[in-house]
Order: C-alpha cells, then sequence, then structure tokens
C-alpha cells in the first residue's frame, strides 16, 4: 500500500529532537500563502500595559498581514483617534505603528491612555489588545530631618527606607557614602518592603552614612534618601548619652538589650494572608529579632515545598516559589528559633488566576461548502468570561451569518460560502485581567499546491532520524502521499513516520534509505507534486584519539588526532585548550593530524581536545597534558612493557596454532610473562577472552583450538611495574567443524501441571557448538516401569515439555547435543517428577492437649504417602478463637496458621488466649498446595490472670476523702472476683508511710476513700484478680485538699499540678533553713533600703511627689530560690502591721514591680506621712492575693517596706 495523510491523522516518533524542530511547524499548513486573499493577521503589537520613557519619542506598535494588505485605524480611551489633527502623531507607511514626537515639544503626560489598534481589509478586521501608555516616574524623595539613633548593644532596629512611588517600581538597596554596599548577613538584611532591619545591633553598626537608594531602571536614574545615623553603646554609656541630649535624640530602647526568644519585626501577629496569581513569584517574608540571632525555617502545612520551584533568599528570611499554581494555595509556617525559644507565623495563601489558554481559537480555511468549528477555552480563578466579536463588533450586535451557530466558548460553522469569511475575537476576562485572540474564518477553493522547495537536497548521518519537508496548502484539505524512487514504489507505514505537516520521518536512516523522494498532494480540484533527495553519509570518527602525556619542562610533545569521515564531507580540525582557543605562540603549531608543543612550560598543562567538524556531525576526543620539572641527571625510566607486535600464526592444524610474536620495550624492568587472549568473531565479536600464559622469555606459543571457532589473538606483556597495552589482533583463522565434545549441563525434569514433565537445560553456547546446526536430543522414561525411551530431536532451546502424563511419577531424562557433523557422547541420565496435584486426604485423629492457660499441643496421624500425590511438605494448622468463654469480646473470626516442616506429627501452639474456647484443623501441605482440611476439633483454655485496669482516675479530693474511678480490665481472662487497693501516705520527705489493703467487689468502677489526712499525698497501687490469682497493677498518686482554717493565707494545692512541687509545699514556713534564709534577705533589703535613702535624699528633706518621680534603683531586685520568690501575707484586716514570719503563699513567687521606690507605692495605697526629718508616719499592710496553687503566674508583690517589716 502507499502511505497517505489525511486530515486529523497523526504519526508522532518516539523520540529525536529534530523531531521536535519540525512539529512545531505543523500548524504552518493552515497558512494562507500571501498571494491569495486572506483576512487581516495581526502580526505585531506592543505589550499590553506599556511604560514608555517620557524623555524619547513614544512608539506604539501594531504590524498586521493580510490580502488586500489592510488599513489601520485607532481608538484612544474608547473613542476614534484622529491622528490627523494632531500634528505630532505619524503613522509608519504600510503599517499602522504610530510615532509620537515629544522630543521637540509636547509631553508625555498628555498621551497616557488605553489605545487599540484595527486592521482592515474586504475580508474583515483584526484587532490589537487594549495597550495602556503610561510614562515613566522617578520621584525624589520627600525632605526629611532624621534624627541621630543611640542604641543599647543588643537591641533590634528597624530601619525604615520607604522610597517614593514611581513607575514602574524601584529597587531598593542601602550604601554608605562611598556608593558601597552595606554588608547583610543573618542579622542585619533588608526587607522586600526596602527596610533594613536589625535582628539585634552590634557595636560594629555604628556608623553616620546609612543610606537608602531607590533604582528607576526605566529612566536610568538612581535617588537618593537622608543619611541615617545609629550609634551603638553600653548600658552605662547610653544613660550619659540620654541626661546629656535628651531633646536632640531618638531613643529606641523598648526592649531589653539581655539574651531573649525571638519575636516578629514583620509580619505582625501570628497569622497574615497573601494573594498571588498563578505563574507569578510567590515570596513569603518573616523578619524575626532577638538575641543570639534567630533563624528562619519554613514549612507548609499538610504539604510538602515543590522541590523544583522552591528558593531561599535573604537568609532563609524569603521563601520564593516560582511559577505558582492553584495548587500551592495552603497555610505556610516560618519558624524564628534560637537558644531561648521559638515564634511561629502562618501565612494563608490564597492563589488566583488571570485567564490563561486551554484552547486558543485558530485560523480555519474552509472550501465553499464545508463545515468547522472555532473553539475559544480558558481558565481562571475566577472563571473567566467569555464573549465573541467579529471584526471588532460584539456579535451579538453583528450582522447574522445562516452558517454561524454560537454555543457557549464554540462557534459552530456549517455549509460556509465566500461571504461567511471574517476576522472572529475571543474575549476571557475576570477581574485580574484579560486574553484576547483573533482568529479568521477564510472561505476559498484552491488546488493543491507544495510549498516546500522543489529538488531540496536532505543530508543525514546514518543511523540518525531523516525528516524530509512537504509543507503544504490547498482547499479543501489536500492528503498527502510519500512515493520513493522513480518507479514510484509504495512507502510502508512500519517503515516510516507520517505527520500531519506533510512531513516523512524515516526513524533509522540507512545507506539504502539513499534515493529520491516524492511528495504528492491531492484534492478535489487537483494535484500537485514535488521531488526532494537524501543522501546518507558516514559518521565522523576519531580512531587515533590524542593520548594522557607527562613531560618535563623546556621539553616537546605530540598529541595525534587521527579522523574517519565520510570522503564527501571534508571536516576542520580544531584544538583546544581547557575549553578554550589554543595560546597565540608560536611554541603550538599543528597539521593535519598533529598538535605540537615545543619548549614545553608549566601553563601549558591541562586539556587539550581535538574536534573534527562537518556540515553534518562533530566528533571529538581529550587528553591531559602534566608539565613536571626537569630531573638533574637523566635517570631510567620504569614503566610497564611496550605492547607486543608482529604477530603471527603459523603450523596451522585443525585444533592446534601456533604463534610467534616480537616484544615490546621493556621500560628497564624485565618482562616476566605474556599473556595470550582469543576473540571468538563469529560467536562472540568484541569480547577476548584468556587463552594461555607463557614465560616472558618465549616468543612462542603452540595454542589448543577448539572446532568451528574464528579466532583471533592478541598478546601483553608484564613485568614488575605492570601489564602492557594489548598488541594489535593476529589475523583470523576458522577452525573446522566437529561433532559437540560435551552435552548441556543443569538438567531436571520438574511437572508444571499434574499431566506433564517439563524438561530443562542450560544450552550449549556457540563456542562449545563446534559446528552448525545445534540441536538437542531430548529422552524420558518413567523410572519404575519397563517402557522404552521415548525421543525428540528440538532445535537449539532450553526446555521442552511432555504431556499426558500420569500424576508425579518419577523419570529419568537424558539430553544429548548433536549438530550437523554428529552426537555428542552418551549424556548420563538423572531423575525427574510429573507434575504434582492438591492431596487426596486429610490427616486424622486429630487430639489437643492443653498445656496452660496459653499452649496448647496437637497430634494427628500421618496420611499415606501416596495420597500425598507431589513433594510432602508438611502439615499445616489453622486454629481460631470461637467465643471467649465469658461471652465477652465477641470480634471478626480471624484465623491463624502454623506449619510444620516435613514429617512431624505434632506441634505447639503457642500465644492462646486464657479463658477462651478455639478450634482448629490440620492439612497436608505439598508442593501444589494445600490438601483437605481434617474436621474441626474444638478445645478450651484455662483461667489466666488478668491484665491492668484500663485506667485509674482520682477525683473530687476533699479534706479527708479522695474518689477513684477506674475501667476494668481490657483481657479479663477469667471471671473477675475483686479489685484489691492498696495505698500509703507520702511525707514531706518524700518518705513512705504504713501500706493498707482494700478488697472492692468486681461489679464495683469507683470508690471512695474516707478519713483520710488533709494536705497530704498518697500512692496507690491498684490491680483486679481471678481465681487464679492477681493481675497486673496500675499506680497513681493525689492529694487531698489543705484545712483553710489551720493553713490560712496558703491556697489548697491543685492535684492535677505537678507531684514534686506538691510534696514541698507542705509546712515549708516552719523549716530551720527556711527561717534562716528569710531573716539574711530581710537585712540585705533593709540594707539596701537605707543606702538608697542616703543616696536619693543627700540628707534634705523634699516631698513624696519628688522621690516617685525618680528612676527605680535596679539593685532592688526580689530574693529567689528554685522557681519562685519569696514573698509574705498580711492577716485578713488589710490595715494591720505584718507579722513576723508569715507565711509565703503556696507558689512561694513574687512578681516584680515597675514602680520606682516612693515610699507610698510601698505602703500599697496607706495615707503615709513624713515628719520634718524625712521619716515616715504611718502604717503599712502588704495587698493579699488570692493565687492558683500550682500555676506558673507569680503573685504580685508586696512592697519592700512590708518584706522588711515581715523579716525582721
Amino acid at each position: 500500500m502507499q502511505l497517505k495523510i489525511m486530515p486529523k491523522k497523526k504519526h508522532l516518533s518516539a523520540g529525536g529532537v529534530p523531531l521536535i524542530l519540525f512539529l512545531c511547524q505543523m500548524i504552518s499548513a493552515l497558512d494562507v500563502p500571501l498571494d491569495l486573499v486572506q483576512p487581516p493577521t495581526i502580526t505585531q503589537q506592543s505589550p499590553k500595559d506599556y511604560i514608555i520613557d517620557p524623555r524619547e519619542n513614544i512608539v506604539i506598535q501594531c504590524e498586521a498581514k493580510g490580502k488586500p494588505p489592510p488599513s489601520f485605524s485607532w481608538t484612544r480611551n474608547g473613542t476614534h483617534f484622529d491622528i490627523d489633527k494632531d500634528p505630532l502623531v505619524t503613522m509608519k507607511p504600510g503599517s499602522g505603528t504610530l510615532v509620537i514626537n515629544i522630543m521637540s515639544e509636547g509631553k508625555a503626560e498628555t498621551y497616557e491612555g488605553v489605545y487599540q489598534c484595527t486592521a482592515r481589509n474586504e475580508r474583515g478586521a483584526a484587532v490589537s489588545n487594549n495597550i495602556v501608555v503610561r510614562p515613566s516616574r522617578s520621584p525624589l524623595w520627600t525632605k526629611e530631618r532624621l534624627e541621630p539613633i543611640v542604641l543599647q548593644n543588643g537591641q533590634s532596629l528597624v530601619l525604615p527606607c520607604r522610597p517614593p512611588i514611581g513607575l514602574p517600581p524601584a529597587i531598593i538597596f542601602w550604601m554608605d557614602n562611598s556608593f558601597q554596599r552595606l554588608p547583610q548577613s543573618e542579622r542585619v538584611s533588608q526587607g522586600l518592603n526596602g527596610d533594613l532591619y536589625f535582628s539585634n545591633v552590634l557595636p560594629e553598626d555604628t556608623r553616620e552614612d546609612y543610606i537608602c537608594y531607590a533604582r528607576f531602571n526605566h529612566t536610568q536614574t538612581i535617588q537618593q534618601k537622608q543619611p541615617i545615623s545609629l550609634k551603638v553603646i553600653s548600658v552605662d554609656e547610653l544613660n550619659d548619652t540620654i541626661a546629656a541630649n535628651l531633646s536632640d535624640t531618638e531613643f529606641y530602647g523598648a526592649k531589653s538589650s539581655k539574651e531573649r526568644p525571638p519575636t516578629f519585626l514583620t509580619p505582625e501577629g501570628n497569622e497574615s494572608h497573601k494573594e498571588e496569581l498563578r505563574g507569578n513569584v510567590l515570596s513569603l517574608e518573616c523578619i524575626a529579632e532577638g538575641l543570639p540571632t534567630p533563624i528562619i525555617y519554613w514549612i507548609k502545612e499538610d504539604g510538602m515545598l515543590p522541590a523544583n520551584r522552591t528558593f531561599y533568599r535573604n537568609f532563609k528570611k524569603t521563601l520564593q516559589i516560582t511559577h505558582v499554581s492553584e495548587a500551592d494555595s495552603g497555610n505556610y509556617q516560618c519558624i524564628a528559633k534560637n537558644a531561648l525559644g521559638a515564634v511561629h507565623h502562618t501565612i494563608s495563601v490564597t492563589v488566583k488566576a488571570a485567564p490563561y489558554w486551554i484552547v486558543a481559537p485558530q485560523n480555519l480555511v474552509l472550501s465553499p461548502g464545508e463545515n468547522g468549528t472555532l473553539i475559544c477555552r480558558a481558565n481562571g480563578n475566577p472563571k473567566p468570561r467569555i464573549s465573541w466579536l467579529t471584526n471588532g463588533v460584539p456579535i451579538e450586535i453583528a450582522l447574522d451569518d445562516p452558517s454561524r451557530k454560537i454555543d457557549g466558548d464554540t462557534i459552530i460553522f456549517s455549509n460556509v460560502q465566500e461571504s461567511s469569511s471574517a476576522v472572529y475575537q475571543c474575549n476571557a476576562s475576570n477581574k485580574y485581567g484579560y486574553l484576547l485572540a483573533n482568529a479568521f474564518v477564510n472561505v476559498l477553493a484552491e488546488p493543491p499546491r507544495i510549498l516546500t522547495s522543489a529538488n531540496t537536497l536532505y543530508q543525514v548521518i546514518a543511523n540518525r532520524p531523516a525528516l524530509l519537508d512537504c509543507a503544504f496548502f490547498g482547499s479543501p484539505m489536500p492528503t498527502i502521499e510519500w512515493f520513493k524512487g522513480t518507479k514510484g514504489s509504495a512507502l510502508h507505514e512500519d517503515i516510516y513516520v507520517l505527520h500531519d505537516n506533510g512531513t516523512l520521518e524515516i526513524p533509522v536512516a540507512q545507506k539504502d534509505s539513499t534515493g529520491t523522494y516524492t511528495c504528492v498532494a491531492r484534492n478535489k480540484l487537483g494535484m500537485a507534486k514535488n521531488e526532494v533527495h537524501l543522501e546518507i553519509k558516514d559518521p565522523t570518527r576519531i580512531i587515533k584519539q590524542p593520548e594522557y602525556a607527562v613531560v618535563q619542562r623546556g621539553s616537546k610533545v605530540s598529541f595525534e588526532c587521527r579522523v574517519k569521515h565520510d570522503h564527501t564531507l571534508i571536516p576542520t580540525i580544531m584544538w583546544l585548550k581547557d575549553n578554550g582557543e589554543l595560546p597565540n605562540d608560536e611554541r603550538f603549531s599543528t597539521d593535519k593530524d598533529h598538535l605540537v608543543v615545543s619548549d614545553v612550560k608549566d601553563d601549558d598543562g591541562g586539556t587539550y581536545t581535538c574536534t573534527a567538524n562537518t556540515t553534518l556531525d562533530s566528533a571529538s576526543a581529550s587528553a591531559v597534558l602534566r608539565v613536571v620539572a626537569p630531573t638533574p641527571t637523566p635517570a631510567p625510566i620504569y614503566d610497564v612493557p611496550n605492547p607486543p607486535f608482529d604477530l603471527e600464526l603459523t603450523n596451522q592444524l585443525d585444533k592446534s596454532v601456533q604463534l610467534t610474536w616480537t616484544p615490546g620495550d621493556d621500560n628497564n624492568s624485565p618482562i616476566t610473562k605474556f599473556i595470550i587472549e582469543y576473540e571468538d568473531a563469529m560467536h562472540d565479536a568484541g569480547l577476548w577472552r584468556h587463552q594461555a600464559e607463557v614465560s616472558g622469555t618465549q616468543t612462542t606459543a603452540q595454542l589448543k583450538l577448539s572446532p568451528y571457532v574464528n579466532y583471533s589473538f592478541r598478546v601483553m606483556a608484564e613485568n614488575s611495574i605492570g601489564r602492557s597495552m594489548p598488541s594489535e589482533a593476529s589475523e583470523q583463522y576458522l577452525t573446522k567443524a566437529a561433532e559437540p565434545d560435551q552435552n548441556p549441563m543443569a538438567v531436571e525434569g520438574l511437572g508444571t501441571e499434574p499431566d506433564n514433565l517439563v524438561i530443562t537445560w542450560k544450552p550449549l553456547n556457540g563456542f562449545q557448538s563446534n559446528g552448525p546446526g545445534l540441536q538437542y536430543k531430548v529422552s524420558w522414561r518413567q523410572k519404575d516401569g519397563d517402557d522404552e525411551w521415548t525421543s525428540v530431536v528440538v532445535a537449539n532451546v532450553s526446555k521442552y515439555i511432555v504431556s499426558g502424563t500420569p500424576t508425579f511419577v518419577p523419570y529419568l531424562i537424558k539430553v544429548q547435543a548433536l549438530n550437523d557433523v554428529g552426537f555428542a557422547p552418551e549424556p548420563a541420565a538423572v531423575m525427574g517428577h510429573s507434575g504434582e496435584d492438591l492431596p487426596m486426604v486429610a490427616p486424622g485423629n486429630v487430639r489437643v492437649s492443653v498445656v496452660n492457660s496459653t499452649l496448647a499441643e496437637v497430634h494427628w496421624d500421618p496420611v499415606p504417602p501416596k495420597s500425598v500425590r507431589g513433594h510432602l511438605q508438611g502439615y499445616r494448622i489453622y486454629y481460631w478463637k470461637t467465643q471467649s468463654s465469658s461471652k465477652r469480646n465477641r470480634r471478626h473470626i480471624e484465623k491463624k496458621i502454623l506449619t510444620f516442616q516435613g514429617t512431624k506429627t505434632h506441634g505447639m501452639l503457642p500465644g492462646l488466649q486464657p479463658y477462651s474456647h478455639y478450634a482448629l484443623n490440620v492439612r497436608v501441605v505439598n508442593g501444589k498446595g494445600e490438601g483437605p482440611a481434617s474436621t474441626d476439633r474444638g478445645f478450651h483454655t484455662p483461667e489466666g490472670v488478668p491484665s491492668a485496669p484500663s485506667s485509674l482516675k482520682i477525683v473530687n479530693p476533699t479534706l479527708d476523702s479522695l474518689t477513684l474511678e477506674w475501667d476494668p480490665p481490657s483481657h479479663p481472662n477469667g471471671i473477675l472476683t475483686e479489685y484489691i487497693l492498696q495505698y500509703q501516705p507520702i511525707n514531706s520527705t518524700h518518705e513512705l508511710g504504713p501500706l493498707v489493703d482494700l478488697k472492692i467487689p468486681a461489679n464495683k468502677t469507683r470508690w471512695t476513700l474516707k478519713n483520710l489526712n488533709f494536705s497530704t499525698r498518697y500512692k496507690f497501687y491498684f490491680y483486679a484478680q481471678t481465681s487464679v490469682g492477681p493481675g497486673s497493677q496500675i499506680t497513681e498518686e493525689a492529694i487531698t485538699t489543705v484545712d483553710e482554717g489551720k493553713k490560712a493565707g496558703i491556697p489548697p494545692p491543685d492535684v492535677g499540678a505537678g507531684k514534686a512541687m506538691a510534696s514541698r509545699q507542705v509546712d515549708i514556713a516552719t523549716q530551720g533553713w527556711f527561717i534562716g534564709l528569710m531573716c539574711a534577705v530581710a537585712l540585705l533589703i533593709l540594707i539596701l533600703l537605707i543606702v538608697c535613702f542616703i543616696r536619693r535624699n543627700k540628707g534634705g528633706k523634699y516631698p513624696v511627689k519628688e522621690k516617685e518621680d525618680a528612676h527605680a534603683d535596679p539593685e532592688i531586685q526580689p530574693m529567689k530560690e528554685d522557681d519562685g520568690t519569696f514573698g509574705e501575707y498580711s492577716d485578713a484586716e488589710d490595715h494591720k502591721p505584718l507579722k513576723k514570719g508569715s507565711r509565703t503563699p503556696s507558689d512561694r513567687t513574687v512578681k516584680k514591680e515597675d514602680s520606682d521606690d516612693s515610699l507610698v507605692d510601698y505602703g500599697e495605697g496607706v495615707n503615709g506621712q513624713f515628719n520634718e526629718d524625712g521619716s515616715f508616719i504611718g502604717q503599712y499592710s502588704g495587698k493579699k492575693e488570692k493565687e492558683p496553687a500550682e500555676g506558673n503566674e507569680s503573685s504580685e508583690a508586696p512592697s519592700p517596706v512590708n518584706a522588711m517589716n515581715s523579716f525582721v
């Protein structure tokens, strides 16, 4: 048959890069030749968002093609733009491109607006996109007075940039007065908004020229912000600076300079939202402050970050994902972490999408009376709206055309006529943008024409794809046929591939592919044909490659590069050094095959590459040159021998030959032996095998040969340094054929079905065949019968199947090799078996002995050997739990399996559930599978000890009682008889008290213990019991509540709090060490207060108000021990003085106050008075706070004066 192209039919190649280039031209079959009538097509236009340079003339592009040539018109802001009325506006001849001359006069701002171009001829009108023209802007920074910034070492800082808003937006960077970029790191970095962030400042950050620059690329201008001065000082320097320059200095001091966990400088809060458009780059930013400097990590909740599209910028503070899609929506979490903690921020990302094409409308060429469709399919988020226009007019108000029907995103044409020609516009739009596509319908009646040049010559390298072009046009669409040769021989689809654009592909071109090919295009209006020619060339190869060389400085080196190529192609040989051109030095010289370097220098070392280029292909090879220092005196060079040469075959007999050779140079190390290898060019071409070894003093060897082998030999020499390269191969020698001298190995007989016997063997290789026509004689007979041998001769295969055999019968098997010369020696017989079948009989007399509650032993009688019908592999026990004796925990029956190998007739079943009913059966197993099951045998396991209760909770603690709640054991393993509860108190020194035992009925799940000691910790041990004995126990601890009458001021302990803390809170104020510590604390506070008053008063008298305005003395700090700070509580009456030795609150914590040293504050609101000598008159009381017993939150602290009165 002949190969044809029909419309809509496509055959794609399985690979090949050149093919892709041709497939890119497939749509070109719809291109109408420019000499035929056709509607306009927009070929070039300015971008939708067109930002212009206000210093240059404005050029708005609009180019189109068509027949007749189209005329052009413009609209501006939706109305007709009359260019004849504006002397500054001209249109290029033969084009729709506008040129607005603003360099002589006029301003760019005058011509801002939305422009649209229309190209029109008698066949229709095409329109451009809406082109938004805006001049670029690079405004100056607003004037501002920037105060110097003084910071304490370690504090965080944000230097604002706030650049002016330009068009397009400026590129921000920070530099100093010398125009050197400021160094950035994990500690100091620039944010996406241009601000400069310091996680913590260091003394080296001090400088007076922090300058933010804004670069506007469109106008090539840079604007500069006023310099910012920053000084980083210590705490003492900071206080002095503030006192001296408070009115002239901006002080950033909201946070302590001590080490602190991270907090985010940007973004704010715990959550934020980010919206991005599909296809853009998603940029997420998190910048944190802290000391030490935090490290930023990124994760995506419920997903992985895309591996190939994720990039980290700005020291991992910015996460960027390129080409985002809707699948990238979700929650992204940034984590800032340092040694003191971590903080998280979640950014919810939503990916929206401007419209994008799924199927864009394509030009449609139809002949009169044909049918066709225009499809305009787009997607986006939100879903875009599709609207149609014809010749630039909305289709709803355009002239009606009976040949078209609109169905959403599709226009269907039927029985078109020449008047149906038009240009259709599809507009897909949503809130994020729009797409506009022009597609014409051109109704033509044209006979076929071939657009590819006649007699085009294609030259292709052998074994590569060949692609022959046949661009065509016609209406209706022509069919394409290809022929080869002048006689018109048909091309077959199993060898060639035809593409819709007319291209003929030969996937693997061979020498016989050379010839003349004819492309024929036909439709109902006529026929056209074109001839092209194909030549296949030999590939270019480097047959002698340059070799690695080590030379001494000052010597000469030569590299050889011998090329083999097609005789019709002229190669160009080029030498490179380290992938660059050779040095321009007369020491380097080249000829046809060699590169010579004279007077070698150290710089000459490197990689030298020889490249052979033709017009169709290239080949290259490289070698390394190593330059070493010259030796003072010549020294012998010790190396492996040079390869032997001049190999010759003599005394050629049927099974032997004599090989002679000439040794190469031994390179100052005597040759110890020669190694001889052979190649079998007939059976294993290219594979060299070991033949023999001879002494290093010999130059001949008598070699034993095998029949029917095409031998070639090579020789290698070996000395103490190593082995030489192989010699050149000897001439070939083909030995005569003979009968095989051995039979196949690994003969086996094993059935795959009950009625067959599969005989397999390892075939002889070509070397072992000893001659042509290798076959095998396969023989078999039953081992235990008197039958004669049955034989069959098969080809060179590796198995033979004997059908119709009895089930599992032993056979004797032989496999003998033979060839055209004769048979191999008689082989030995091996035994095999025909196929197995499933066992016929179930094991009998199954007995079960229960050993204990979790173990049973099973016995059974063996089955008769003949009933096995195969190789006995063992016995298999299936056992399952049928129902618990307590009729609880009924579940789906799950069978377990145990297999016992060989002839064993008993086995143990471990891991049984106590107090349960089981059933089992036994089956025999062979190589085919299992036999029938024995009768089910049931048995019971006795009771066992139960598991621990599932849970134990202690609720409702009171002064003298605790209530216990529990869940029964998940595995009772019998009938529960009772629960055993044991408990004992734990005193303040963690010693255990006497153990109390209590028996609780088995039907209880709650129990209340009464008459317990208040504020006492108890430890409980709880377990269940069956008639067999007690089970595993579960333990718990709890505390009774505090007696408010006896423990005034101490809140009741929280039962759920930490156990260690609860035990330490009992009567802590009565401990001797505690009283001594409190006395020391009181004395220290008293001394500090006296020193403070002396320094503040300096012997003078002044009102309390002035004292209140003074700064807090940093020396006064609450005393801490463990995790709490000791304070004191007053009696119930707030206006009585505190008692000495009053108790601490339960959590033993005191919050540090933010107030200063005012004694009014210390008095907690009591109206205190001073005498004339400054002494204080009045009583003071601490403020009593209700605190949680074991929380982490500290109470409000009593005043230092109260602390003094309490401790003294």
